[in-house]
């Protein structure tokens, strides 16, 4: 059966290493990754569509068209004079990745101003995804608002995904950080932390007590990402995963494929180990590659 998918959130020009000194720039964010993603793992009767905010200079017109051709629907994206949009730039050490931003323009900090055109993009959708980096861009006005609008349109049948995909350096101290998280978690249907950013941000020994908090906090589903070491997840009973080992090229997006490999098997219906497994695979390939966004073998999309 087709359906909608609505990511909402900042897409950035990324420029990543080309070799011999040089940049290649491409676009890329976390929730715009995972949607990109999302978009080659559902059936094409599927909608994916993002919601967010640009400019209306030629920078912002390469974005939207790339959006396009990837076939990401852009007609819930506002453009707004005298912005433009986000640049990071990644930096790679034996695979692990580090980044640098400029994004005081960014004029997907306004996504959520006009309330309406939110209420518009998110009704009816299937599912909605979002992540920390979505909330911490915001005014704190404007992330209420959000999860309010979220909040509603859960209430009419939408199921939520949150991923908390948590940035220090975007919130104002470690308390907001935790209270906007905690706020965004007890409004999905799934929470997909890393277990990495829960132990140093949340202070979590184990994947296990990352787990039982976001359980503590009525999430239905919890799925705790551990780069290559077991996936531990919960939905009605416990589930682990053990991912393929796979040599790191760039880990830009590990997390936000992983995403996308899931929520397109649990969309489509299969069960907790296939949702894994297809999250795992997808993460695995993108890991293997440099840049946020690879071409990858995809799963039968049939079933």
């Amino acid at each position: 059966m087709a359906g909608r998918v609505v990511a909402i959130g900042e897409c950035m020009v990324e420029l990543s290493p080309a070799g011999d000194g040089l940049l290649r720039q491409g676009f890329a964010g976390d929730t715009f990754n995972t949607a990109w993603y999302l978009r080659r793992c559902l059936p094409p009767d599927w909608q994916v569509d993002y919601l967010s905010a640009v400019g209306q200079d030629a920078l912002s017109d390469r974005m939207l068209g790339f959006m396009a051709a990837a076939g990401v629907g852009i007609s819930h994206i506002a453009r707004l004079p005298q912005l433009t949009v986000g640049l990071y730039m990644i930096s790679l050490t034996d695979g692990e990745r580090s980044f640098a931003y400029w994004r005081g323009e960014s004029a997907a900090r306004h996504l959520a101003d006009d309330l309406q055109a939110v209420a518009r993009a998110v009704a009816g959708a299937d599912m909605i995804v979002l992540s920390g980096i979505t909330l911490a861009i915001l005014p704190e006005d404007r992330r209420a608002a959000l999860l309010d609008a979220i909040r509603n349109a859960r209430a009419q049948g939408s199921k939520v995904a949150f991923d908390p995909n948590m940035r220090e350096r975007l919130w104002p101290d470690r308390a907001t950080l935790r209270q906007w998280i905690d706020k965004a978690a007890q409004v999905a249907d799934i929470v997909l932390p890393s277990f990495d950013e829960e132990s140093l941000l949340a202070g979590d020994a184990t994947p296990e007590a990352t787990l039982q908090r976001y359980l503590g906090l009525g999430v239905p589903t919890v799925v705790v990402k551990n780069g290559a070491a077991e996936v531990l997840a919960w939905h009605g009973t416990p589930h682990r995963f053990a991912p393929k080992q796979r040599n790191a090229v760039d880990t830009t997006a590990a997390g936000d494929s992983f995403n996308a490999g899931f929520l397109a098997a649990w969309l489509r219906g299969q069960n907790m180990a296939a949702c894994l497994a297809a999250g795992a695979d997808l993460a695995g390939q993108v890991i293997a590659q440099p840049g946020a966004l690879v071409e990858a073998t995809l799963p039968d999309k049939t079933t």
